[in-house]
């Protein structure tokens, strides 16, 4: 754990001293297809996760790896241009560290983005989930060991995990640019090969709605931060059996080439909502 509580204040560190010990009261961390928008914006630091001492690194296609302090409406925000996966090798402890980094920063509200299955069979490939509550089916927690009290309770609280009035703003702004957009549970797994059909009916008979292998842990970790969080999941494929071919990576990319101009001007709305809390 010690490791772990040096690295993050070692990032922590270097990004404040490149920043000039800017205080950034938001942050979002954009999952695959959606690290496009933060390109459009103003950047004010682009730092290279290679460049941060202590930072994990990602390797997944979409992911460009870049942390980047952009100006909107003249508020900062911070933002991971692609995010790290527990299938990639990293620890949960390890997935823990850019959401403290965050903390530490000033970051009291933050997005989370995914792409994700559906299994939800009214869900279907372009809409987009506003994620109500997840399940944790890798039952492994980036929470586990010792507590450190500076970063929250030894057992926070998980009845909200996703903050209730950025969810109810989130789907009525997703409404109103004419979305299709549903409120939903999220279902957590490592990955990396997609899940069986036999899995996805599990999955749906449990109450999920989408399925992917990411944002869970980040959620966890901002929830113990109490940091309020909103999740959003763009059903990028049908799940698993329910389509007539075989699931790919390229599957995902494509789905989110499709819709990225409506989910740009989307990120750009949520982002009057979130400065309001910031």
């Amino acid at each position: 754990m010690q490791e772990i509580l040096d690295r993050i204040e070692n990032a922590y560190s270097f990004i404040e001293e490149k920043t000039g010990g800017l205080r950034i009261g938001r942050g979002i961390i954009l999952g695959s297809g959606f690290s496009e928008w933060s390109n459009q914006l103003k950047h004010l630091y682009n730092i290279p996760y290679s460049d941060i001492p202590g930072f994990p690194t990602t390797s997944v296609a979409g992911h460009d790896g870049n942390l980047i302090i952009a100006e909107v409406n003249g508020i900062p925000l911070i933002i991971m241009q692609g995010r790290f996966h527990y299938y990639e090798g990293h620890s949960m402890p390890t997935l823990s560290i850019p959401v403290r980094v965050f903390k530490k920063l000033g970051v009291n509200t933050l997005i989370l983005t995914n792409a994700s299955g559906s299994i939800n069979k009214h869900y279907l490939p372009g809409d987009l989930m506003i994620i109500r509550d997840h399940i944790n089916l890798v039952q492994n927690n980036p929470l586990i060991g010792r507590n450190t009290q500076a970063y929250g309770t030894r057992f926070p609280d998980a009845s909200e995990v996703y903050d209730r009035d950025l969810h109810d703003k989130a789907l009525r702004v997703a409404n109103e640019l004419g979305l299709t957009a549903h409120s939903g549970v999220y279902v957590f797994t490592s990955g990396p090969a997609f899940e069986t059909p036999a899995e996805i009916r599990m999955m749906r008979v449990i109450g999920a709605d989408a399925v992917g292998m990411s944002t869970v842990p980040e959620a966890i970790t901002a929830c113990h931060a109490s940091i309020d969080v909103l999740g959003l999941s763009l059903i990028a494929n049908l799940g698993s059996g329910m389509a007539d071919h075989a699931l790919t990576h390229e599957d995902v990319m494509r789905t989110m080439d499709k819709v990225a101009p409506k989910l740009h001007f989307f990120l750009e709305k949520l982002m009057d909502l979130t400065s309001e809390t910031s």
